[in-house]
């Protein structure tokens, strides 16, 4: 128990899995943590001692895979404390200590790991110059560091942390409370686990320093950092951060990017969720833009499109790189197909690569690796025939680490290396001599068995093994009197006696002994080819790349050719034309065929749409089927529209539905307040906004003059003046095209029938005639008199028998207050 308080004073904000036997145990208060979260028995130990029961629980360590999973994910950080010597030549109590201190951030466990997904920690820092972040994903190599130094680097900041979605965020000690608090008021990363970390760490000497030696350069001008000391402070303290939690050397972390935010289109994180990029409203990730378009057959290629999906690129020629790649591949089908087969041959190259550096991966791992490797030749054949820019890289095949494990690891490898047969026959001459002693074990018995019989004339005698006892002689009591003199009693039984003898001893040890170096000469083999294979980190990482982005390019034309898209045409103008424009995902869930529709929106004579209509008529669906289409093209892939023109978009906003922040204070109203003013204050004349009901969350006066004012903004002000689709019931917002010429008026059709209503989910020019909302109403199955209680009361207000309380009359009035109350207004 001392070297156990020893090792968690180390470790306060850690739960330790201290290792005991075949055990991980958890004593005092992370027993007790521990016994809840993962529903073990709680006991304890020194039950009838004078300091008292001491509570404690265990896990088996070689399940203890299904355990971390579960702690990770609601937040809790572990220390795995192992034994590192060998109990058997241990003097005294066995030497343990920490080996791997597993957070949300920088786990590479397989069972916590999403295959689709990245898992990043992020380092945040703040100087009055600039706001830095960087990113690292431990299980793949990718790191990114940025800097934002415009007056609106705060709002830049929370479009970049909406894009990594980080599972852990590491700050200075000296600003986490500061951090905390903006992030709560913000509802900003509301998933992620905070961590305070020493204020030294984020010093520029010591995180420049340590990137130099991490990348082995003597600048870091080569990674675009010249000038980026916060951007460098952040990333040299997460990297600490991430050495100090692996206990190992990071050599599968080769490269640093610099993010910068003019190369990609950016949404925050309201955008991201309404517009169900990755995440469904309900969290799930089924019938989402993601799911629509993953027919990737790698992890790395997974989480490649959905990086591309939080990240589309702003370049022209990038966009139209991916599109001549995308266009060639759909081409052919049957070429697709070939390469599509190909690609199912390679495992996850990136985790692969990261155990190995990390120094976890087994000789399955390797195995894994092995066969990605020989599947590249086959790779490379196929692209042979196809011209488009990156579709045809000359990859290293990587032959000499192929060879190297094909020589080296068997074919069916345990999955631990405390077992044996981890090494292929032939590639060792002591471990093949070794073997061979091993092995001859039945035919010696055979021939001691078959000698000791001649030489007693006991016919019945047996030479036997079992694993308690070793080697030994049986023989019956029959024949007891004909034992030989150099016959050693081992065993007594009911029924024979057990004997050995001088030569049976020696061939034992001899045996055992084989065995044993055997299992220890094997490790040894392995770690040797493991570190081999590390060593070839930067080439394997380099092919994990190109495949990667190979396989998200034919999952684009997969199913671009399955679901008739179309190749957009980008270009730097401010058009946005989209003729019969659909919905990307809602055409594929629904049974009926989906009602296509156009677009035509740009910054002068088409500048902002104001689109009335009913609800369920389909307005929602159009705003965001727009965005999605925007999404796609720039993210290099074809769009679900008879022809696209898209003038590039910088940034992406939306503003719908509406949701309470309780925890944070904010109503409906405030939530959207705030959305609302982002947009206001950021907007450029290349964004693309979404708006959906402004001002419906408070009173119809407060709420439609501010739905006036922010359209009015929009269409005035020349450094906002945005693409801008405004949905909305305030019929009265239809009136803003008689005053801004860059104003039109779209609605979606209906028609009453026998008095119900009929969707046509049709976008057309002109102005709806009323909402429909109570009809909407009575589809929703409100009961009967509310429905007509609900149809006189419109009736009254629509003759405006209401006082200037907007409440009803229960006699007939002239107007007249109404009027000019409205007149007054508009």
């Amino acid at each position: 128990m001392r070297q156990y308080h020893r090792i968690k004073r180390a470790h306060p904000d850690a739960l330790l899995f201290f290792r005991l036997g075949d055990f991980y145990e958890m004593f005092y208060e992370d027993a007790v943590i521990g016994s809840r979260e993962l529903e073990i028995t709680l006991t304890s130990r020194n039950k009838d001692r004078d300091g008292g029961p001491i509570p404690m629980c265990g896990i088996p360590y070689h399940a203890a895979s299904n355990y971390l999973s579960k702690l990770l994910k609601r937040g809790y950080k572990v220390a795995i404390c192992d034994q590192v010597e060998d109990p058997r030549q241990a003097k005294g109590i066995v030497r343990r200590e920490v080996t791997r201190i597993l957070t949300p951030g920088t786990t590479i466990e397989e069972g916590v790991l999403d295959s689709k997904q990245n898992n990043f920690v992020a380092a945040l820092y703040s100087s009055d110059a600039a706001l830095a972040a960087s990113f690292l994903d431990v299980s793949t190599g990718e790191f990114w560091t940025s800097e934002f130094r415009a007056t609106e680097r705060w709002e830049a900041l929370q479009e970049t942390l909406a894009h990594f979605q980080p599972a852990e965020i590491v700050v200075s000690e000296h600003q986490a409370k500061e951090w905390k608090a903006k992030f709560r008021n913000q509802g900003v990363c509301k998933e992620a686990v905070q961590t305070p970390a020493d204020e030294w760490t984020f010093h520029f000497d010591f995180a420049e320093r340590l990137l130099l030696d991490q990348f082995n350069v003597s600048s870091l001008e080569g990674f675009g950092l010249g000038d980026g000391r916060e951007a460098i402070s952040a990333a040299g303290a997460l990297l600490h951060y991430v050495r100090q939690t692996q206990k190992c050397e990071l050599n599968h972390i080769t490269t640093l990017s610099l993010l910068q935010p003019s190369d990609y289109l950016k949404m925050d994180d309201s955008t991201v969720q309404n517009l169900e990029l990755v995440r469904g409203m309900d969290g799930n990730r089924r019938w989402t833009l993601f799911s629509t378009l993953d027919h990737t057959r790698t992890g790395m290629g997974a989480r490649l499109l959905r990086a591309w999906i939080l990240r589309p690129s702003f370049s022209l020629e990038e966009i139209d790189q991916r599109l001549d790649a995308v266009e060639e591949l759909s081409n052919s089908l049957i070429g697709m197909k070939r390469l599509g087969q190909r690609l199912d041959q390679v495992h996850d190259l990136e985790r692969l690569l990261s155990r190995v550096t990390l120094k976890t991966a087994n000789a399955r791992d390797l195995l894994a690796l092995r066969d990605s490797i020989a599947a590249l030749p086959g790779i490379q054949e196929e692209l042979q025939g196809y011209t488009a820019n990156r579709l045809s890289p000359d990859f290293d095949r990587l032959a000499d680490v192929g060879e190297d494990l094909f020589r080296s690891i068997r074919d069916d490898p345990p999955a631990t290396l405390s077992e044996g047969g981890l090494i292929r026959p032939g590639y060792h001459k002591e471990l093949d001599e070794l073997r061979e002693i091993a092995q001859s074990g039945k035919s010696f018995i055979a021939a001691l068995e078959a000698k000791e019989r001649e030489r007693t004339g006991i016919n019945s005698l047996k030479v036997k093994f079992n694993r308690v006892f070793g080697y030994f002689i049986e023989v019956t009591r029959a024949h007891l009197d004909s034992v030989p003199s150099d016959y050693i009693r081992k065993q007594t039984l009911a029924g024979s006696e057990r004997y050995v003898t001088p030569e049976l001893k020696e061939y034992e040890e001899k045996v055992l002994g084989a065995e044993e170096r055997i299992v220890e000469l094997e490790r040894e083999l392995f770690l040797q080819v493991r570190e081999r294979v590390a060593s070839q980190a930067p080439r394997i990482r380099k092919v994990a790349s190109i495949l990667a982005r190979l396989d998200v390019l034919l999952s684009f034309a997969e199913v671009s050719a399955k679901n008739r898209y179309i190749r957009p045409q980008l270009e730097e103008s401010a058009e946005l034309v989209i003729r019969n424009g659909r919905h990307p995902v809602l055409e594929l869930e629904r049974d009926e065929p989906f009602v296509p529709n156009d677009l035509v929106c740009n910054t002068s004579s088409d500048q902002m749409l104001i689109l009335t209509g009913p609800n369920m008529g389909g307005k929602s669906t159009f705003l965001r089927q727009n965005a999605l289409i925007v999404i796609m093209a720039q993210m290099g892939c074809f769009v679900p529209a008879d022809e696209a023109k898209i003038g590039l978009v910088d940034r992406i906003f939306t503003r719908v539905g509406a949701s309470d922040n309780l925890a944070r204070g904010q109503s409906t109203f405030m939530v959207e307040m705030i959305e609302t003013a982002r947009i206001l204050n950021t907007a450029t004349p290349r964004s693309f906004i979404l708006l959906d009901e402004v001002g419906r969350g408070t009173a119809t006066f407060d709420g439609l003059s501010i739905a006036w004012a922010v359209a009015e903004y929009l269409i005035e002000q020349s450094h906002r003046k945005a693409r801008t689709l405004f949905a909305t019931h305030y019929q009265e917002l239809t009136r803003l095209e008689e005053h801004h010429p860059g104003v039109r008026n779209y609605c979606v059709t209906v028609k009453e029938s026998a008095g119900r209503i009929i969707f046509f989910h049709r976008v057309q020019a002109g102005v709806a005639s009323k909402s429909y909302g109570i009809e909407v109403a009575r589809l929703a199955g409100i009961p009967a008199p509310v429905v007509e209680r609900a149809r006189q009361i419109v009736n009254r207000l629509e003759r405006k028998q209401l006082n200037l309380t907007g409440q009803p009359r229960s006699s007939t009035i002239n107007g007249s207050d109404f009027a000019e109350l409205q007149q007054a207004l508009f």
